[in-house]
């Protein structure tokens, strides 16, 4: 292996020969079994190439990416692939047709790991385009693309940038991951919710392999591989370097902590304790680990991960992406103290926990790191890439205008920030006492379009905006039909007079250009998820000027 590259290699001595590689070869083994083809439950094809998932490439800083691939044979039915570590053969070019080859090496892809391969590419230049392609026995990938982050202390070209969430495979076809792969920009940011555990409703464009929800290591890796096996989320992914961080729905719809979601309802039958929620998150997280380009690093237990860290574009910006899910304390007003139907969802009449100063949606050490890089960033614009809605909304004069009975009865959704307010308030009180630069939010998990001012204090009209949250439409989750008049006549409400922009039926992505003197988003939408052939149109701009908190509509 080239000393200037980082694999999974545990289990594996350092010193084993290539010779020793190649007997342990998957084709090797295929070979010797003659004809043996892989046979899935599902009934599904197996697929003839162990490059079935595709490429990806992620974690990119000024000299280095992540480069992925999982083989699978088999991918909807646990891989199909010999119980054998395989070597897997890496290299990356400078031109597209892989001519002019400036870094290679080996790697092996462990049956403990799904047969995965990270590999961290050292060395290379900054501010550049590179080409890569795996190899293992005859069979070659597809080539993907990537590219490394502009030199530090640099300030370079304009940054074009994507940021998305939310991909139910039930709700929706995957168009528009097909029209992002067509932007001219340099990478993708993803929020959470890329697999959903649970099923879709009862009308659905497409069905998971399993009808069931996700619990077991094999349940979610098959799940993973079916969404990884839309050609369209493959190309973008070939195409572009992405920053990943997962939401609730890659281990279990709003859970918090260690703590299940069916904790917090009115069913006492229905809990779950710590311990074995640990179990299943364990196995959620490995899955999620298997399918994505992220530095192996990072994972140093399939229980745990360090998934909130920092990227810097030169000095123009930096992203500090939070993991709002792993160290969150529970949400408030759950059980007998939900008062509003039906117990256990994201929707409650304030109980008073959700000001709790000891909750927190972060922890206090990703809270620590989260202030420091914020203090000490040299950077323009200062990004927080997390999942749920940052800025206050109360949906209460929402219901009240179709019910009268809830007249000035606040009402919150608890697993955004809204349950966190204390949390919040240090956070926003922080970007004014620092004199933060530029503090942009981008988030997710909501299936809608929003832009908010964030205020030190919600309930204070007076109080100063400190920066903007853009919450992204989904790919194609969907937003309760029936809510999109409510949230409107809330809107209409004083209480919510930060929020500028909200659109709860059309799915796409937001594109970002950042200059020294501006940020510019654009909600880029399909008018349908239901029909594969949906074009797309720009919904909305708003542009933020340098020193200039709050948003402006174009």
């Amino acid at each position: 292996m080239e000393h200037d590259a980082v694999g999974i290699l545990s289990g594996i001595p350092l010193s084993m020969s290539r010779r020793t590689f190649l007997r342990c070869s998957a084709f090797t083994v295929l070979a010797a079994a003659a004809g043996f083809v892989p046979r899935g439950a599902t009934g599904l094809t197996p697929v003839t190439t162990p490059f079935s998932l595709g490429v990806a490439s992620g974690e990119p800083t000024h000299d280095s990416v992540v480069l992925w691939t999982r083989l699978a044979l088999d991918p909807m039915n646990g891989g199909g692939m010999p119980s054998t570590p395989i070597e897997v053969n890496w290299r990356v070019a400078t031109d597209e047709h892989m001519g002019n080859v400036i870094k290679q090496g080996a790697t092996v892809a462990l049956p403990e790991n799904g047969h995965s391969v990270h590999v961290r590419v050292n060395g290379l230049a900054p501010d550049r385009w590179y080409w890569y392609q795996f190899e293992s026995g005859s069979e070659i990938s597809t080539v993907g693309r990537t590219r490394t982050f502009p030199a530090p202390g640099s300030f370079s070209r304009p940054l074009r940038f994507v940021f998305v969430s939310c991909q139910h495979w039930e709700e929706g076809f995957f168009t528009a991951w097909k029209h992002l792969a067509d932007e001219d920009i340099d990478f993708v940011i993803h929020l959470g919710d890329y697999i959903y555990e649970h099923d879709g409703p009862s009308v659905r464009v497409r069905h998971h392999v399993s009808m069931s929800e996700s619990a077991t290591l094999d349940d979610y890796r098959n799940r993973h591989a079916q969404y990884r096996s839309d050609p369209h989320l493959q190309a973008a992914h070939a195409r572009f370097p992405f920053i990943v961080t997962w939401d609730d729905h890659e281990v279990e719809d709003n859970y918090a902590g260690e703590i299940s979601k069916k904790n917090r309802d009115a069913d006492p039958s229905n809990d779950v304790s710590p311990a074995d929620f640990r179990v299943r998150r364990a196995r959620a997280y490995k899955a999620y680990f298997e399918h994505m380009p992220l530095d192996p690093r990072l994972f140093w237990s399939d229980a745990n991960a360090r998934m909130f860290r920092c990227f810097d574009w030169g000095r123009l910006a930096r992203f500090c992406v939070l993991d709002t899910r792993q160290f969150r304390s529970n949400q408030p007003c759950g059980g007998t103290k939900d008062w509003l139907a039906p117990a256990g969802d994201d929707l409650v009449i304030p109980c008073g926990e959700e000001l709790d100063a000891s909750s927190t949606m972060t922890g206090a050490a990703q809270e620590k790191w989260l202030f420091d890089e914020l203090k000490n960033s040299p950077a323009r614009w200062n990004v927080i890439a997390q999942q749920v809605m940052m800025a206050a909304a109360d949906f209460g004069p929402g219901v009240a205008h179709f019910d009268p009975q809830f007249k000035g009865v606040q009402i919150r959704n608890v697993d955004a920030w809204d349950g966190y307010v204390a949390a919040r308030s240090r956070l926003l009180g922080f970007f004014q006492e620092e004199g933060i630069r530029n503090p942009v939010v981008i988030s997710g998990d909501i299936h809608s379009s929003w832009v908010a001012d964030l205020k030190t204090d919600f309930n204070d009209p007076a109080s100063p905006v400190v920066g903007t949250e853009f919450v992204g439409p989904s790919i194609s989750s969907l937003f309760p039909g029936a809510f999109v008049p409510i949230v409107e006549a809330a809107l209409s409400d004083p209480a919510n007079a930060h929020i500028r922009f909200f659109e709860g039926t059309l799915h796409g992505y937001v594109r970002c250009l950042v200059t020294p003197e501006l940020w510019r988003s654009d909600y880029r939408v399909v008018d349908t998820v239901m029909l594969p052939t949906a074009t797309v149109r720009t919904l909305k701009s708003f542009v933020l000027n340098d020193k200039r908190p709050g948003s402006l509509v174009l």
